[in-house]
């Protein structure tokens, strides 16, 4: 595994690259993790794909070429994004990719799909966040009045974060676990900055759910859907709405919590991809 950075006006992207396959994927990780994330699939896919793993904005070692306050609330398009990535793959000589996305980076998934269908081969999307993000994520990205709010709790006060999260816990609205790595991610004021920020910055990737049946149905892209049965934040019905009217798509529901991604995950991977 090597790290790299590339550049373009936008943003200082760190990403690393591992496995020494033919075929190109592109790896967009959940909330609070990093481009190391799928590096466990190497063992398994490694002599079949090399692999770009990606520090996504606001988290790790990718930074923004302006994290001004007005800069994250102006947010960034679904044009900019495909932009920085049209960019990168010809940087790399990169012609068509596949794409695996887990949780949050479902959201930049389904946006290059949405945006340069022509360039992927394959979509493999674990814990799909982007098909229902939940009414509470929804409405501190996307309504003014959520804004608002959220700016207060992550930048004006340290211990209304933490409230907050509490609050939501009771309500059942978060369970334990999504409860204490969130708690990890608001203890200080530039964690709660990045928290805040991963929210607003990235609220226009919001899915087109008929721009992306349709991208689906008129391009040669494999699709493939993950659920975990004992996913409580994104369980298999988020999809019913969208995956049955994808033509190709796959959808399979594995024995696994939110937190799907490990070694046993990979090898699920060799035996799916195998058998489409």
């Amino acid at each position: 595994m090597t790290e790299h950075y590339f550049e373009n006006k936008l943003v200082r992207m760190h990403y690393y690259q591992f496995g020494h396959g033919a075929k190109k994927m592109l790896c967009f990780h959940g909330y609070g993790m990093h481009g190391k994330q799928f590096t466990v699939l190497e063992p398994a896919l490694g002599n079949q794909y090399t692999f770009y793993g990606f520090d996504l904005f606001f988290h790790k070692e990718t930074k923004l070429k302006d994290s001004s306050l007005n800069a994250v609330k102006k947010g960034i398009s679904k044009e900019e994004l495909s932009q920085l990535f049209l960019e990168f793959c010809e940087a790399q000589n990169i012609v068509q990719f596949s794409i695996i996305a887990y949780s949050m980076g479902s959201h930049y998934a389904t946006t290059l799909v949405e945006e340069m269908p022509h360039r992927i081969r394959e979509l493999i999307v674990a814990a799909p966040a982007c098909f229902n993000p939940g009414k509470v994520v929804s409405f501190l990205s996307l309504h003014p009045m959520g804004g608002i709010l959220l700016k207060y709790l992550a930048l004006h006060t340290g211990r209304g974060m933490p409230r907050f999260l509490w609050l939501l816990r009771r309500l059942s609205v978060i369970d334990k676990k999504a409860y204490n790595i969130l708690l990890r991610e608001v203890g200080t004021y530039e964690l709660r900055f990045a928290f805040f920020a991963c929210i607003r910055y990235k609220r226009f990737l919001t899915l087109n759910a008929e721009k992306f049946v349709e991208r689906l149905n008129t391009h040669p892209i494999n699709s493939y859907f993950i659920f975990g049965k004992r996913d409580k934040n994104y369980p298999v019905k988020i999809g019913r709405s969208i995956v049955p009217r994808i033509l190709t798509a796959q959808e399979m529901e594995i024995d696994a919590n939110h937190d799907m991604i490990h070694l046993e995950f990979g090898q699920f991977l060799v035996e799916l991809l195998h058998d489409h």
